[in-house]
């Protein structure tokens, strides 16, 4: 009856048999029979049917709390208290940059401590792992801070701040970086990333009207464009570029610093599960 439990779930967190079963990889009618299951076994109906939304009844609010303390406490029954006993499958988002920076070492020591788990990368753009953390398509993800407000289900962790520079050709001169940006054409952070929205508000703020040559979300990419004189660019001092020596001129800031949160999110409920509590510690620790 447990996988009628989590289809349950599923049901009341997107609203419709039909989104549900695309989240969880079963058609609707297989959604449906799971739920009548389900209804037959408890002698209820959980849901009031309107259309081709399932809204539940008071009878389907009482039992959802139980629904998911049953499945925490299943989930808890793997778990053995010894670490290095961990077993089972991690899927662990994470955005490019985090990918070749903090993740490897965080997974190395994960499995040093772990040696049984089975961690599983799941890369992605912010706004899409967001809500694979929010469907429970993976377990955690480590993105960038979302520039609005999170649903309460979800708890983020500030693991990183990293501050964003003023890159320009190594032959450009001066080091004004809003005259730099006023007057030489911008390779521009996406806009539609949370890294982006955060030059575009800088942008704004400074009252600067750029003169966008291209526009792209990948770290590396945009200093290669900058590297061939295609134009300057604001970018967090973060990824492989800094370590590979790129032929370009670091601008800092000063006052004007702005800077992006890397973070780790995760669903709230499952935020104290031993593992992720693992994987958290490990992420920290080498974040410093």
């Amino acid at each position: 009856m447990l996988r009628e439990l989590k289809t349950f779930i599923a049901v009341t967190r997107h609203g419709t048999f039909a989104a549900a079963g695309m989240h969880i990889g079963l058609t609707q009618s297989a959604v449906s029979a799971q739920i009548r299951n389900l209804e037959q076994a408890l002698g209820i109906r959980l849901f009031d049917r309107t259309g081709r939304q399932a809204l539940l009844n008071a009878a389907g609010q009482r039992a959802l709390p139980m629904a998911q303390e049953m499945l925490k406490i299943f989930s808890r029954m793997a778990v053995s208290d010894d670490i290095s006993e961990f077993r089972g499958e991690l899927k662990i988002g994470a955005v490019a940059t985090v990918q070749t920076g903090l993740l490897p070492q965080a997974l190395l020591r994960l499995r040093q401590q772990a040696p049984l788990l089975e961690a599983k990368l799941v890369p992605g753009v912010s706004l899409n792992l967001l809500s694979q953390v929010d469907t429970g398509e993976v377990d955690l993800a480590i993105l960038i801070k979302p520039p609005f407000e999170l649903p309460k289900e979800l708890s983020v962790q500030v693991i990183r701040r990293e501050p964003f520079v003023l890159i320009v050709p190594a032959d450009l001169e001066g080091d004004d970086p809003l005259q730099l940006l006023a007057s030489h054409p911008h390779v521009r952070y996406d806009r539609n990333s949370f890294g982006g929205r955060l030059v575009t508000r800088f942008l704004r703020e400074q009252q600067i009207d750029v003169q966008v040559a291209l526009e792209l979300d990948e770290l590396e990419a945009i200093v290669k464009m900058v590297e061939c004189g295609l134009g300057v660019s604001l970018l967090p001092e973060a990824g492989l570029w800094l370590e590979h020596g790129a032929k370009v001129r670091i601008i800092q800031l000063g006052k004007l610093t702005f800077y992006r949160d890397i973070v780790l999110l995760q669903r709230y409920s499952q935020r104290t599960q031993p593992i992720q509590q693992l994987f958290a510690n490990c992420l920290t620790q080498i974040a410093g």
